[in-house]
């Protein structure tokens, strides 16, 4: 398991050893093949989940590459948008589904489709759906899955949460880590870590803004959706080009952001740490925890966003007295990554007043 970049595979073939077992243990493309055709009305045979519309909607753009030159017909059903197009999409047939858990519960409630064909079940960022509540809609739709499916569960950190979901979809699975199973940070990124209080974030971003002003992306997370606002347009009456993305955008506003930021026409995206989830953008020179997050894999998580694929990055995390907690396993990963630690985390306890800043 990976940390920051890349993730944890749980598989599972099915070991039945019916007569489609040799079938099946050649992949999904060969099982699509060897169905027969999907009729109007049938459900799909791949389902793949996914915890947001931007992750969706980038696993659609790679399943459109594989399907252009065969009959693999695929469609993405996601929430934020009138469900006029997907229903016409599912009523026709599409050999694979890559949906959001909650708006797929809303068509099969409608019966708009069935999952009583889906053969193959892929579950991408699992520890995220769970951690946007999205345990009860897991187990409805898995549910309606016939049980000798194969299933790939993809998870970038392995908490209880995790292992009990995996031990109730999975069957005997083959678990596959890809690098160490410890936290750890790229040692390409130069992290800085500044204890201060609330009220001085702001001030301490601009500086850090100016003094690393040389136009490339900059990513800045922020706790809330009325901070990311807030923090979005101060950025702008200081002069920076700043765009903001959060659950509350609409669907028109989110994809308008990230062409935006995609493009350099707008160099900083401030957002929330569930509407950048999935987010894939390259050559992201800086990242900012303005607001710092809950758990260490999710700082792992953040500031892998930067320094990909050989290349430097920097990484600017804010830390206040509420974060006393993390501090001891903050200053390990600063130190086993090569990056100073500053007096003021060491000397942190075990947490403190939270207060109340700008933002």
């Amino acid at each position: 398991m990976q940390r920051g970049e890349g993730g944890n595979v749980k598989r599972l073939v099915p070991t039945q050893g019916d007569k489609d077992d040799a079938m099946e243990r050649r992949g999904p493309v060969a099982v699509l093949w060897s169905r027969p055709y999907l009729e109007s009305g049938d459900g799909p045979i791949v389902l793949v989940l996914a915890p947001t519309r931007e992750l969706a909607l980038q696993i659609k753009q790679e399943c459109d590459k594989f399907g252009r030159s065969s009959s693999i017909k695929n469609t993405c059903v996601y929430g934020g948008v009138p469900k006029r197009e997907q229903v016409y999409d599912l009523k026709r047939g599409m050999e694979i589904v890559v949906a959001t858990p909650g708006r797929l519960i809303d068509h099969l409630e409608s019966g708009m489709t069935n999952l009583r064909r889906v053969t193959y079940l892929v579950l991408d960022e699992a520890d995220r759906m769970l951690d946007m509540g999205f345990e009860p809609q897991l187990r409805s739709i898995v549910s309606q899955i016939r049980p000798d499916r194969q299933t790939l569960m993809w998870s970038a950190t392995w908490p209880k949460e995790v292992q009990s979901l995996a031990r109730d979809f999975l069957k005997d699975p083959y678990q596959v880590t890809v690098g160490s199973l410890d936290l750890a940070a790229n040692k390409d990124i130069k992290q800085e870590v500044m204890v201060c209080e609330d009220r001085d974030k702001y001030g301490l971003l601009l500086r850090a803004l100016k003094e690393n002003n040389t136009g490339g992306k900059v990513l800045v997370f922020v706790e809330t959706k009325r901070g990311c606002d807030q923090l979005q347009r101060s950025l702008q009456m200081d002069g920076f080009s700043a765009v903001a993305i959060h659950g509350d955008k609409s669907q028109q506003d989110r994809d308008w952001t990230l062409r935006q930021f995609k493009e350099g026409r707008s160099n900083i995206l401030v957002a929330t740490d569930v509407a950048a989830r999935g987010l894939d953008v390259k050559d992201i020179q800086m990242v900012a925890n303005f607001d710092f997050p809950n758990n260490m894999e999710d700082y792992i998580h953040r500031v892998g966003r930067t320094g990909r694929a050989g290349a430097k990055g920097y990484a600017l995390s804010f830390v206040t007295q509420k974060h006393g907690r993390i501090s001891r396993e903050l200053s390990k990963i600063l130190e086993e990554s090569g990056n100073q630690v500053p007096a003021a985390l060491r000397g942190m306890g075990g947490g403190g007043g939270y207060g109340r800043g700008r933002y």
